[in-house]
């Protein structure tokens, strides 16, 4: 098929269009090594790292961003480690795919840069918030790789296409209290980083690039509900009242905003470009329940992203039963998940309902029980008559609006040790 433009500059934008596609594979909150209570997630983590390796290869994806978050914890298990070196390594397809992972609110930033002298060889940065500029190095196929300062990335691929990419790696709380202080915390760590963004655009956007910016912060636009934070998760940037970061400190001119630490896909803002969180790769606490995982695809071509489900981990699935064969038989029958089983009874759970109930099923993370036909809410609640219980009697009152049932003398016991260890006071 031939298409003939009578307007040369249709035809020069055409053909630019044609040429500069590159596609950017954006993941985040990978929390390797995490678990959910006594439950190790690694078998799935290292399925759904699987899962990103092969949407990568069958996406003929360019880039490879991941947004923070990459561990659970400051000092991960040497398996978690091993599962992340591998999975990027994987990722960059032998230094064919560079790959752009930052430090998130979980992670240590010295952990993280660690490797970057042999990692960066193969076209894979791992960059914290103190990340040294590295000189210009060419990986084995022939991509160009540099980062002039600390916060911004430069790759040149061999067909002559761009990549600009910001990145905004967590930063250390400590560090922000300290250089912030508490007076006016938020609009100062705001102006901060919006200029320093902005400059980074000024000073280093190129003609004809892919311009991306790639953060771990909490953002929201302006005015916008707050979205609340993933149960279990860090708050992040609660610093002197710093809650969150808007869309609109975002420097202009970017195609791609690339989100981590909200646990849920979304996109935040489409007015100039999308703002968006990928989601982490699996459900990571039961308030994520009902939620699906993602990775997200960029075509630079084509100014589109999609979201592409992962499906490796168990479901976490919320039920409440008011029989105990109900439960069972719904247990029985509904094995690969985690549960959270709320069962409705006349007093506590007997042993033997919970023996059945946790050889019923494999994953039982939490059993509740809910007391029927128990004291409504508002009763519980502590009014000024109840300044004159004594801490024993108020716990007794606490524990019953808790669980709906009556405290026992073992209980009891148990808090009055504690009690006694800290001198009275409870």
């Amino acid at each position: 098929m031939v298409i003939i433009f009578k307007n040369q500059k249709r035809f020069v934008d055409k053909l630019q269009t044609l040429m500069s596609t590159k596609k950017f594979l954006h993941t985040a909150d990978w929390h390797l090594g995490k678990r959910l209570l006594e439950y190790s997630r690694l078998p799935e983590q290292e399925r759904v790292m699987n899962e990103l390796v092969e949407l990568a290869d069958a996406q003929a994806v360019d880039v490879v961003l991941v947004a923070g978050d990459l561990f659970d914890v400051f000092q991960p298990s040497h398996e978690a480690q091993d599962l992340f070196y591998k999975t990027l390594f994987r990722l960059s397809s032998n230094g064919r795919r560079p790959v752009v992972a930052i430090a998130g609110n979980h992670d240590s930033h010295v952990l993280v840069e660690a490797p970057l002298p042999l990692s960066r060889e193969l076209g894979i940065f791992l960059l914290g918030a103190d990340s040294r500029p590295i000189t210009e190095i060419v990986n084995s196929a022939g991509i160009k790789i540099q980062s002039p300062e600390n916060g911004i990335v430069l790759i040149d691929f061999p067909d002559g296409d761009k990549a600009d990419i910001i990145v905004a790696p967590y930063a250390n709380e400590s560090l922000l209290r300290t250089y912030l202080g508490k007076e006016n915390a938020q609009e100062m760590l705001r102006t901060i980083l919006k200029t320093q963004w902005h400059n980074h655009a000024q000073h280093y956007f190129r003609k004809e690039s892919t311009r991306i910016f790639m953060g771990h912060f909490f953002f929201m636009r302006e005015g916008s509900l707050k979205e609340e934070e993933p149960e279990g998760e860090r708050s992040i940037l609660h610093v002197g009242g710093v809650e969150a970061l808007f869309t609109e400190d975002l420097p202009n001119g970017l195609d791609y905003a690339a989100l981590g630490h909200l646990h849920r896909y979304q996109t935040l803002d489409n007015r100039a470009f999308p703002v968006v969180y990928s989601s982490s790769p699996l459900a990571y606490s039961f308030s994520e329940a009902d939620q699906t995982k993602y990775a997200v695809i960029y075509d630079s071509g084509e100014k589109t992203y999609i979201a592409h489900p992962l499906n490796s981990g168990y479901p976490l699935i919320r039920k409440r039963f008011e029989s105990n064969d109900d439960a069972i038989e719904w247990l029985i029958h509904h094995q690969e998940c985690y549960v959270e089983l709320t069962l409705v009874t006349d007093d506590a759970i007997e042993s033997a309902v919970r023996s059945s109930l946790y050889k019923a099923h494999p994953r039982i993370v939490h059993l509740i029980p809910e007391r029927r036909g128990g004291a409504n809410e508002e009763s519980m609640k502590v009014g000024a008559a109840d300044l004159e219980l004594s801490t024993e009697e108020l716990f007794a009152k606490y524990f019953q609006s808790r669980t709906g049932q009556t405290l026992n003398a073992e209980l009891l016991e148990a808090f009055r040790e504690i009690k006694a260890k800290k001198g009275g006071n409870a």
